[in-house]
Order: C-alpha cells, then sequence, then structure tokens
C-alpha cells in the first residue's frame, strides 16, 4: 500500500470487489462518482478479505476468517491452535483496537495451554458483514448482538464453555454481559480499563406504591461542561455526531500521527496522567479528566491529540508500539475508517435494544472475576461510582483488582509481561 493511501484513504480504484459482484457491475457504479473520491474499503456481506500479511505477527499467531456468524465473515487472530483439546480464552478488543492489540499477551497465554481466540469484532478490521455508513441501521451494532456474536464464534470453534472472555475497554462490558447472560458458557471473565457498573434495575413495588416523581429534575451534564468558563465536551457525544469519523480519518496529520498521537496521550508515556476518584458525576468533576475525555467544545478529537504527540524521540524509545506495528492500525482503519466503531457509541446514546437489556435486571456476575487497568489511566474513574459498584455489588466473585504500574489505558499493550502473569494467576485460582 502506497504511503498516501495507508495515511489518508482508499481511492475508487482501490475498492475491493465483493464475492458475487462483478467487477464491470462495481466500476460501472463507482463511475458514477468523481474521479478520486474518498471512500471506505466495503464491509458489508459477501465482502471477501485477505487474511494479515505473515509479517504482521509474531510467529505462533495465525490470522483467519471463520464464516456465517450472525450475519458476519469474523476475522480471527489464534494462538495455540496446534493441538486439540485445549481449554479456550476468548478476547475482546476495545477502541480504536483491533484483535490485533492482543497479540503482547497471546503467546504467553498459548504457551500456559490455552486456545488464544481474539476476533476484530463487528465494526472493526477484516470482520465484514457491517455497515460503515453514518446513516445505517444501527440496530445490529447493540449490546446483545455482540453477545450473539461472540456465542456463535465459541460454537463454531466446537467449544461448549471457555474458561474465560478477557475484554479491553469497549471488550470490557462486552466481556461482561457474555459472561452475565451465559454463565454456562464463560467460566470466569477478565475486564479491563472499563469497570462494569452492573445492569438497570426496573421500577418495583409500584403497585401500591407509586414512583413519586423527583423533587426537582436533574441538571444536564453535557449542557453544564458546555456552560463550564472553559466550555467542553463529553468524548461519547462528539463520537456520536457525523463529523467524527471524518476528523479523524482524514485528520491533518495523516492517519498514521493521529493514532500515534491518540495512543500517546492515554498511555502511561503522557505524564499528564495522573488519574484519582472523581467526588460526583458533575461537569466541574468531569472536567478535571484530560481533554480526550472531555474535550474543549469547538474542537475535535484529531485537533486534540494533536497537541499531544510525542517527539521524535519519544516515539523512538517507546517499545509496546514500535512503529511497525502502529502501521498495523494505520493500515486497517485506513482501510475501514473509524465509523464501524463509531456506530457502537452512537448505539449506546439510542434506546435500540433496550427492552431485551432490561430482561437482566438486576441480575449479576456470579463467576470469578477480575479487574485490570493501568495506574495511569483514568478509565476506571472516568464514571464516577462504577469501579466500587463492580466490586461491591455488581460481581459477585470478585477475585482481585489490579492497577498495574508503568500502563495508562492501553495496559495489556503497555505492560504485557504483568497482565500475561495475573491472567494465569487467575485462571488458575479458578480452574
Amino acid at each position: 500500500m502506497s504511503d498516501y493511501s495507508r495515511r489518508q484513504f482508499l481511492q475508487v480504484s482501490s475498492v475491493f470487489v465483493p464475492a458475487g459482484l462483478s467487477s464491470l457491475s462495481t466500476l460501472s457504479t463507482l463511475a458514477l462518482l468523481s474521479p478520486g473520491a474518498a471512500l471506505a474499503q466495503p464491509t458489508g456481506a459477501g465482502v471477501v478479505l485477505e487474511p494479515y500479511p505473515s509479517a504482521w505477527l509474531p510467529a505462533g499467531i495465525r490470522s483467519r476468517f471463520v464464516d456465517d456468524i450472525n450475519g458476519l465473515r469474523i476475522h480471527v487472530l489464534e494462538a495455540g491452535y496446534e493441538s486439540s483439546g485445549r481449554p479456550a480464552l476468548l478476547l475482546l478488543h476495545g477502541f480504536p483496537e483491533l484483535a490485533y492489540s492482543w497479540r503482547r499477551i497471546m503467546l504467553p497465554l498459548a504457551e500456559a495451554g490455552y486456545h488464544v481466540i481474539a476476533p476484530d469484532v463487528r465494526g472493526y478490521g477484516r470482520t465484514t458483514g457491517w455497515s460503515s455508513d453514518y446513516d445505517t441501521d444501527l440496530t445490529p451494532f447493540r449490546r446483545l448482538n455482540k453477545v450473539r456474536d461472540a456465542l456463535g464464534l465459541v460454537a463454531a470453534f466446537g467449544y461448549e464453555s471457555v474458561d474465560a472472555v478477557i475484554g479491553h475497554d469497549a471488550g470490557a462490558p462486552l466481556a461482561g454481559w457474555c459472561a452475565l447472560t451465559r454463565p454456562d458458557i464463560y467460566k470466569s471473565v477478565v475486564m479491563m480499563s472499563a469497570p462494569f457498573g452492573g445492569v438497570s434495575t426496573l421500577p418495583f413495588d409500584t403497585v401500591n406504591n407509586p414512583t413519586r416523581p423527583a423533587a426537582s429534575a436533574p441538571t444536564d451534564i453535557y449542557a453544564d461542561l458546555a456552560n463550564l468558563p472553559r466550555p467542553r465536551k463529553h468524548y461519547q457525544r462528539y463520537y456520536r455526531t457525523r463529523e467524527a469519523n471524518e476528523n479523524m480519518w482524514h485528520a491533518e496529520p495523516g492517519i498514521h500521527d493521529f493514532i500515534r498521537a491518540y495512543y500517546h496521550f492515554k498511555s502511561a508515556d503522557w505524564e499528564g496522567n495522573q488519574p484519582h476518584r472523581l467526588a460526583a458525576r458533575t461537569a466541574e468533576q468531569w472536567a478535571l479528566m484530560p481533554e480526550y475525555y472531555i474535550m474543549d467544545l469547538d474542537a475535535g478529537m484529531a485537533e486534540t491529540v494533536a497537541a499531544k504527540m510525542p517527539s521524535a524521540a519519544e516515539i523512538a524509545a517507546n517499545s509496546w508500539l514500535p512503529d511497525d506495528e502502529l502501521e498495523v492500525y494505520a493500515t486497517e482503519y485506513g482501510r475501514t475508517s473509524f465509523q464501524g466503531g463509531l456506530n457502537g457509541y452512537r448505539m449506546g446514546g439510542t434506546t435500540i435494544g433496550r427492552a431485551e437489556v432490561e430482561l437482566y435486571s438486576g441480575k449479576t456476575i456470579d463467576q470469578p472475576s477480575m479487574f485490570i487497568s493501568g495506574k495511569s489511566d483514568w478509565g476506571t474513574f472516568q464514571s464516577p461510582g462504577s469501579f466500587e459498584r463492580m466490586q461491591e455489588q455488581a460481581c459477585t466473585d470478585m477475585r482481585a483488582v489490579h492497577l498495574v504500574d508503568g500502563a495508562g489505558h492501553w495496559v495489556q499493550q503497555e505492560q504485557a509481561a504483568v497482565v500475561s502473569r495475573l491472567i494465569l494467576e487467575f485462571l488458575e485460582n479458578t480452574g
């Protein structure tokens, strides 16, 4: 791939042809577009991609596809596949990540005897069968449909259960919901960086005791953020906007540098990350967090992270994400854009799937569970109270909580050896 394509976007001439659609009909359609139009690679049903180039992966990790999983062709990275009969681990990534984000812990887990399965989840990477259109129906991105994706993948590999489902960032609540809905399948759960604060409850005992209206309506925290002396906005609200994908995908310095700055800003390498508990869910408290969570009102994410771009010396010293590995992210997001991941955030801001989620009202995660985060990760505390509710209510068998030195948000990449050890110790004590 040329540097221009990698750093900016695919041109019309680069678009992949979905299986079953002739190149002639594709070219006829594309001819209606202006020359040089910017398009993401098609991600819908019938698109057939190749596995990763072997040079991208350490020996012992392979790239492959699993077809017909809840409408998806799922791209999977796999380790410990050489022999049958191994217990399985399912690894679920977050945003803006890929299955590739687990590369540093997959081999240690496989060497301990596990079959390690890490998919590109719906909306990401080389998994296809989803729409990258902003105006698409968001229903397929709902929480329990992603749980169904994971369940189908486990079944396709021939497992009646897996020893653990492990999730990071947006993959952490997904792992939590996998464990909560199917405790017969997932024997334990490890969540990283995003605490699982529990599920909602339905109105209770209201027949003779009707719910009384609150004395005063709650304030709009998002309006309060905008009205601060330094006007701000929450990053998830920004991620739901139409302009967010374009801002990041076509960032002025190029997608490679955008991802470099984004990852640096949220890591322990940026010395400004000194997280702590927030006193309350108020605009004033939220505004204590860095700009990658509480953005300036008039800024896009590309401009926000560009201000924290690491120096050439800092980049050269980075051992957990050297440039050749970062290039995998730049290449993959350069093909697909960020919209698939952003559609997950957008779905979360709707009522889609609310009724089916309420089927699990009041339910807890009762399997052995563990939480891992970086000591420099604000994700642990960004939702005041969630960290505590996870330990005290949502998970009834929380075996351990670890805040890892020398790691920010990307804990399984920044401190892979420590994370691998913690997971293996956890599994040994839950087996």
